[in-house]
């Protein structure tokens, strides 16, 4: 299993114990999490945003108008914070400073760089819309070269990252458990509704089995 180097910036240092540098474990909850945040700063202003992701071997992709702010910026070399987190339950105490919750997070730095071969446009291109839904890519449309130009990809090399997991329940003091009040674990899951139909959705088109039963990776 390859494991990353911990770095000043990806050490954990409060809750050491829940940190994992394993590439299986960080690329499972990047895999795993719909969407990501980057963050990057203009002028020392700090922006956050969120985005949709897929990664490809030791890359993750990030993608938008040629004209956005964040593309831009990161483009030109600008460091860059990625975040992934997936909540997995709510943690309930019987004393409130002790709730919190069950997750698992990753957090990667680097620098991105843009993409302009073509064949690895489309790759990764074609790695986002399947990673929102699994196979999406091959029943759509492909771009044509006025979408391609205007659509901006960068890479973000997947080589100073971390992830934190925490799992199991509360822990309280001795004197608190005596307390009349629930305490527990309330599990949490992404689960999808039915599907609905496009009005203009021509006659005959079933609903495709990935969303009939759609369902992000089993948790962890």
């Amino acid at each position: 299993m390859s494991v990353l180097e911990p770095t000043e910036r990806t050490r954990l240092r409060r809750r050491a114990n829940r940190a994992h540098y394993e590439r299986e474990v960080i690329d499972a909850i990047l895999d795993e999490a719909l969407i990501c945040h980057v963050g990057f700063s203009v002028n020392g202003q700090p922006f956050v945003l969120p985005t949709i992701h897929a990664r490809i071997g030791d890359r993750l992709y990030v993608h938008g108008s040629v004209s956005a702010r964040m593309l831009k910026v990161l483009g030109s070399g600008a460091p860059a914070c990625v975040t992934a987190t997936l909540l997995d339950g709510l943690v309930l105490a019987r004393a409130g400073f002790h709730h919190t919750m069950n997750y698992r997070s990753v957090v990667l730095f680097g620098t991105a760089e843009q993409v302009s071969d073509h064949a690895e446009k489309r790759a990764a291109l074609d790695a986002i819309v399947d990673h929102v839904v699994r196979g999406r890519s091959a029943a759509v449309r492909a771009p044509t070269a006025a979408e391609l130009q205007a659509t901006a990809v960068l890479r973000l090399p997947i080589s100073e990252a971390s992830a934190k997991i925490r799992t199991g329940f509360s822990v309280e003091s001795e004197e608190d458990l005596a307390w009349p009040c629930w305490a527990g674990v309330l599990p949490l899951r992404l689960v999808a509704s039915v599907p609905l139909p496009d009005p203009h959705l021509a006659p005959g088109i079933a609903v495709p089995p990935e969303l009939a039963h759609y369902e992000r990776a089993a948790l962890g």
